[in-house]
């Protein structure tokens, strides 16, 4: 059985009192899980005292976003080159909220991809169609050209590192789940490709998580369609109980 990778995005939500308590609860309920990876993305603010809190802990920290360049006067922003050594190991790029609300593109989630790889960081690549694209028959043009133009001049070496989350825009916070055999279509075709642009070895180490309102109720099932190897959790991340019981049902 392939390991599993479970990372929980909070977007933008918690105060910090808040975002200590829940990692404190994590971090004790989840000591004893050793077969699982587990990640939690909080809001920029609060990333540091987290990766603090769970320092020598068995749950890693990541960023929901960073910017393309190095260091500038980009007011606002975090470069990569800010991130080693505060205890961070995962960066999300191109969230569906990002290309949809802030006009996210194919070329800069690149950029941000290699700027993380430079870095030493784990980009996690988000890529995912619209209702509308998915009802015109457009979801596998649309992930390819996600694909090839996020993961445009990468070595197969560097794609084998990386995680992929295959987020359906049309079930993310919607409370609508894809059926099971929509995401075993959807990411058998992804290790697929990434098998003829690279090679199989390397497709075959990319983690490819499913996001789109996974919850405890559906993630053992859809923890067991085949090339699923974890989950990118929104709104049940949020919860302790929700968070906890979705990484043991890959237990």
């Amino acid at each position: 059985m392939r390991r599993k990778f479970i990372a929980g995005n909070w977007k933008m939500y918690k105060t910090m009192p808040e975002a200590i308590e829940l990692v404190s609860e994590l971090k004790r309920l989840l000591a004893m899980v050793r077969n699982v990876d587990v990640a939690v993305v909080p809001p920029a603010l609060f990333v540091e005292p987290v990766a603090k809190r769970l320092a020598e802990s068995n749950i890693g920290v990541g960023v929901q976003n960073i910017h393309d360049g190095g260091f500038g006067a980009f007011t606002g922003e975090i470069s990569a080159s800010m991130l080693p050594g505060l205890g961070i190991k995962y960066a999300v790029v191109a969230h569906s909220e990002r290309r949809q609300y802030f006009g996210e593109t194919d070329e800069g989630a690149n950029r941000k991809v290699r700027a993380l790889l430079d870095n030493g960081i784990i980009p996690i690549l988000c890529i995912g169609e619209t209702l509308a694209q998915r009802e015109a028959g457009e979801t596998f043009s649309v992930l390819a050209k996600q694909m090839a133009g996020g993961l445009k001049d990468l070595t197969a070496g560097q794609v084998a590192g990386m995680v992929l989350a295959y987020e359906p825009v049309w079930a993310i916070g919607t409370g609508v789940t894809a059926q099971p055999e929509q995401v075993a279509e959807v990411h058998s075709w992804l290790r697929n490709w990434l098998a003829d642009r690279f090679d199989a070895g390397s497709a075959e180490q990319v983690i490819i998580q499913y996001g789109g309102s996974v919850k405890p109720s559906n993630a053992g099932e859809l923890m067991r369609v085949p090339n699923v190897d974890g989950a990118l959790v929104g709104g049940a991340s949020l919860d302790a109980a929700s968070f906890v019981a979705i990484v043991k049902s890959c237990v």
